[in-house]
């Protein structure tokens, strides 16, 4: 494995500097291919294996997903690890890590596919007539009498 995509969690998630940073709208401005940096938290209260994710504007984006954060600290640990932004897709946002030297390789980007809306009932067709509204079942009767 030299290259992966993974996704970035806690995008919803305010920094500690809340009132000046906000993860997910610095997500929105990354554009695919901007570096980001990984940064080992071993000292990380809630898992000694996090890793997380900063732009290269210094703000923090989120983590690695803590099933693939032990792996990845591994990987960076032993070898060169490059990461850049890889995209906002549906509510999410990923990342690309290459190891072992070189920028990652993006691969084709995929579409957001919208969300099909489901079926309406029909709504019912009033007719209005110089005497009043009248529903077509009504109309329908008073032609055929």
């Amino acid at each position: 494995m030299d290259e992966l995509t993974t996704s970035i969690v806690g995008i919803d998630f305010p920094n500690e500097d809340a009132s000046k940073s906000n993860r997910r709208m610095e997500c929105m401005m990354c554009a695919p291919g901007d570096l980001v940096e990984l940064r080992l938290e071993p000292k990380n209260p809630f898992d000694e294996n996090a890793v997380a994710v900063w732009s290269d504007r210094g703000t923090q984006l989120g983590y690695v997903s803590a099933e693939r954060a032990p792996l990845i600290g591994k990987r960076m640990k032993e070898d060169d690890a490059t990461a850049v932004f890889q995209a906002m897709h549906g509510s999410g946002a990923y990342i690309r890590i290459r190891f072992g030297g070189g920028l990652p390789t993006l691969p084709d980007p995929v579409p957001d596919v919208p969300k099909p809306q489901p079926p309406q009932p029909p709504r019912p067709i009033l007719i209005v007539t110089a005497t009043g509204v009248r529903s077509p079942r009504v109309l329908s009767r008073r032609r055929g009498a």
